[in-house]
């Protein structure tokens, strides 16, 4: 690893512990934190980092020198807005004097406020898009830049949807705290949703000129473990956990030469991480043995099937339609159906996936390259080859992933030569 990807993953691993410290440090007596100007502080704190330490090298108590930084930038951005002079002199009056003034790095208190600052940006007075959106960029440590590629949305947008964000959690009076019993688990929810989006865009990104893109995945990763570490008993945290580290085991084998996309049918699994393998079984077992069924423990236990397959031939499928039957019953949605459709394609026949594919096209996914490809992938089997040329093509056109687009076009191709 090099200097500068050493200093941007400490940067990014950090960014949301100097963001919750802030935040955690600044609220008034009534527990209202200022979370924009907070964030704002954090970014010039990272900004100043990503300036000196590829010169200096990372200090040995980084945590310190950000929360150090990030703090003076916070007063500084106080004591400059001259006409909020009121509510400054609220800021400071009820702040104690020495907590405006960072701890020396050996004196920085560990904090572990992830779970707030997750529920902060998850609040239900945002928009899915939004709550997304400020989680990425607060918790994830994403530029506006790259989440506004993520979500395929212009740049511009994507800063006036994270400003709307800070400012509806001003005008709410938006608490860093745990919230009201009664919302509690929706919140919880909302938080999972978002991680589980903002891992499955990393893995399999849906524009651009990369598979997959690790400065998601591995965020995404890493807040699910931290949240298992502070909420153990929850089986679904549990789950997602499990899947996501089932799905990121077989990484490695994804990719060709080239970045070339390689299907599951046709990776090869010694590649696949075999301690990540038992580490997903072990959790998703313990899992389903002590803790209600959610729909993300059906999901891991899915990719557990898959993982623990020694090939595509001997995996068991009946056991994952079954799952899938079980899944499309706890969170019934499209894609669920689609998924579904490629199990009974290899249970019952290529022909009966067809039929359920069916079923989609005059739904959301209707001219998806997702829903094309599955039922390209359907007629191949049934030995249509012609259609199944013809279809690849098509969700080739319609696929925004280039190397999606290069992989969709090679099966086009291999099914006219057949």
């Amino acid at each position: 690893m090099t200097q500068d990807e050493r200093v941007e993953d400490v940067l990014r691993r950090l960014a949301p512990q100097v963001l919750g410290i802030l935040v955690h440090r600044h609220r008034d007596a009534h527990g209202y934190s200022d979370f924009a100007r907070c964030e704002d502080a954090v970014q010039e704190a990272l900004i100043a980092a990503a300036d000196a330490w590829p010169r200096t090298g990372v200090p040995d108590h980084p945590l310190g020198w950000l929360s150090t930084v990030a703090a003076r930038r916070y007063v500084d951005l106080v004591r400059a807005d001259s006409a909020r002079e009121r509510r400054e002199r609220a800021v400071l009056d009820a702040t104690p004097p020495d907590a405006l003034v960072a701890p020396a790095p050996d004196e920085e208190p560990v904090r572990d406020d992830l779970l707030e600052l997750l529920l902060l940006c998850c609040h239900p007075a945002l928009t899915a898009s939004s709550q997304l959106a400020l989680t990425l960029r607060a918790v994830g440590g994403l530029t506006t830049a790259e989440i506004a590629a993520a979500c395929l949305v212009p740049e511009k947008t994507m800063g006036q949807r994270i400003s709307r964000a800070k400012q509806r959690l001003r005008e709410v009076g938006a608490r860093f705290e745990p919230p009201p019993e009664h919302e509690y688990g929706q919140r919880l929810h909302v938080v999972l949703h978002v991680l589980y989006l903002m891992f499955n865009e990393g893995y399999s990104t849906s524009a651009g000129s990369e598979l997959r893109r690790a400065d998601l995945t591995r965020p995404a990763l890493h807040l699910v473990r931290r949240l298992h570490e502070r909420l153990p008993e929850s089986g679904e945290i549990a789950g997602l956990l499990a899947l996501m580290v089932l799905t990121e085991a077989r990484s490695q084998a994804r990719t060709g030469p080239g970045g070339t996309l390689v299907p599951l049918a046709e990776q090869d699994r010694s590649r696949w991480d075999s301690a990540a393998i038992a580490e997903g079984v072990d959790l998703i077992t313990q899992t389903l043995a002590t803790r209600p069924l959610g729909p993300y423990q059906v999901q891991a236990a899915i990719a557990a099937v898959h993982d623990e397959a020694p090939s595509t031939e001997a995996t068991d499928w009946p056991q994952i339609l079954a799952l899938f039957d079980v899944l499309e019953r706890l969170a019934p949605n499209p894609v669920v159906t689609l998924n579904r459709a490629v199990a009974v394609g290899m249970v019952r026949g290529p022909n009966e996936g067809l039929a359920l594919i069916g079923e989609l096209e005059s739904g959301v996914l209707a001219g998806s390259h997702r829903l094309l490809a599955v039922r390209a992938h359907l007629l191949e089997q049934a030995g249509d080859r012609t259609a199944a040329a013809t279809t690849f093509q098509e969700a080739a056109r319609m696929a925004g992933s280039r190397p999606e687009q290069r992989f969709l076009l090679r099966r086009a191709a291999a099914n006219r030569t057949t």
